[in-house]
């Protein structure tokens, strides 16, 4: 179970249980204002507040929080103006803080209540769902105490014609397969229906506000591409540099996943972001101990966004700065921090190789074929190793530094091909394996080789340690890439 999902409410769970007709409010007065007309006075006044975004394209699903209304309501009005005002089913998929969900938890019960009023369940699509016992349960247990859809209700009730349905979905299970499946199954679902989703998350837990912003700032441009490979590796390489107090990026990820895939199979092709702010930019919230909250968008644009981190002339130029003051910051005896960066684009994961050369001759070149780092991250590995760790060549020193010419080749993900007649040339950058041994070149080498046996032949031989016509032996593996490649004085 993602940590952040049995944060909250794990000592909640309550064995009195609702009735078999209505499922009661758990948390009013609490999460948000159990009296009516102070929760209307206080929903209808941040909506009408809040200017309708103008995206320009119908949206399919929206990302909203699902804090207490102190810290996070602002941001839950800009999201629901961004929807329509008439629906026929919202399917809210919610974070299950306080039960182990095998794949996703429905409830099949007749309304929720809230102060302000009840919304019934679409029990039609429940029982529909409910068919396939290897995906979806009814288990009322994990929704008697839970919070994440609940909170959605009163801005669902004061945004919405009256006459929708709700879906109710908690999920928590860390598999993306099982969320990709249980996505596309809800999407089946509401094929040919006038439908909303909306993922009920907060973003991450606890960092200070600083880090907060720099860790959702990159996790919601990767949300962007509307890829959930991508947003969970974005995720997970995040998580994996073990920040101060990060304990999650989204506490509601796995509804998030199977959202993403239903968006897309209903015709969503990216996401919008609509606002984002911190507990630590809030009157309540404490710096050192913040709480991410976003509104976004999954719209269908006809304009999918781009598969690539595309750069500007001035990322490039922060990057190539960036290899350089890590060779010298070495070579002075100085250590190497590596912080997360404050532009979120150069947070987002990328293979990348450096290349050192010297009078137009190689002086090294190290780097990662896979995502496996952020950008920056990878820059700065690149760099140190082609400058200090290239078996090829002996370490740089001071005074050659100067000399020194660095360019930067950031990698797309690379493929398999049924052979080498696949490969093209200068396009191509290629990864050959046999067995245990394998080598890369870039597609700069083609500019030396341009001849595909000889750019081949050397391939085996100087990096793969492999006889030098290995590349005609049927057991020999090829993957390509592409690069997009920058370099000091463009």
């Amino acid at each position: 179970m993602n940590r952040c999902a049995a944060l909250l409410f794990s000592a909640l769970l309550s064995p009195c249980l609702a009735s078999a007709a209505k499922r009661p409010p758990a948390v009013a007065g609490g999460f948000y204002p159990g009296d009516a007309a102070e929760l209307a006075k206080m929903v209808e006044g941040l909506l009408a507040a809040t200017q309708a975004p103008k995206l320009g394209a119908p949206v399919i699903a929206l990302l909203v929080p699902h804090a207490g209304y102190a810290f996070s309501a602002p941001v839950q009005a800009v999201g629901y103006k961004a929807a329509s005002d008439s629906y026929d089913v919202v399917a809210v998929f919610g974070a299950a803080h306080a039960l182990r969900v095998p794949a996703a938890a429905l409830y099949d019960i007749e309304t929720f209540q809230t102060p302000l009023g009840d919304v019934p369940v679409d029990r039609n699509l429940t029982a529909r769902l409910l068919q396939d016992k290897a995906l979806f349960q009814d288990l009322p247990q994990a929704h008697a105490r839970e919070h994440s859809v609940e909170v959605q209700l009163p801005f669902l009730i004061k945004r919405l014609r009256p006459g929708f349905k709700l879906l109710p979905i908690l999920m928590n299970n860390d598999d993306p397969e099982v969320c990709a499946r249980v996505g596309k199954a809800v999407a089946g679902a509401l094929k040919g229906k006038k439908a909303l989703i909306v993922v009920s998350s907060d973003l991450s837990h606890f960092p200070a506000g600083p880090l907060a912003s720099k860790v959702d700032r990159a996790t919601l441009l990767a949300l962007e591409r509307l890829d959930p490979d991508f947003f969970r590796r974005t995720s997970r390489i995040l998580m994996g540099r073990g920040e101060k107090g990060l304990e999650c990026t989204y506490c509601g990820e796995a509804g998030l996943l199977a959202a993403m895939s239903a968006a897309r199979a209903l015709g969503a092709d990216r996401g919008s972001l609509l606002l984002y702010t911190n507990s630590a930019q809030t009157p309540l919230g404490e710096s050192s101990r913040a709480v991410g909250y976003a509104a976004m968008a999954f719209i269908k644009s006809g304009k999918p966004p781009a598969s690539e981190i595309l750069l500007s002339p001035a990322q490039k130029k922060r990057l190539l700065k960036e290899a350089r003051d890590v060779i010298s910051l070495a070579l002075e005896g100085k250590d190497i921090e590596q912080a997360l960066d404050a532009d979120p684009a150069l947070n987002l994961p990328s293979a990348a190789f450096v290349t050192l050369t010297e009078d137009g001759r190689l002086r090294g070149c190290i780097g990662t074929t896979e995502a496996q780092m952020t950008l920056k991250d990878s820059v700065a590995y690149g760099a140190y190793s082609a400058a200090f760790k290239d078996t090829r060549f002996r370490p740089v020193t001071k005074e050659e530094l100067a000399k020194i010419h660095i360019e930067i080749s950031m990698l797309s993900p690379s493929r398999p091909v049924k052979s080498h007649e696949r490969i093209v040339p200068v396009k191509n950058g290629v990864i050959l394996s046999q067995g245990a041994r394998s080598g890369l070149f870039l597609p700069q080498v083609w500019e030396q080789l341009p001849k595909k046996e000889d750019f081949l032949a050397e391939l085996c031989s100087q990096k793969a340690g492999l006889p030098t016509d290995c590349w005609k032996d049927p057991k020999t593996e090829f993957r390509v890439f592409t690069v997009a490649a920058f370099e000091e004085g463009q």
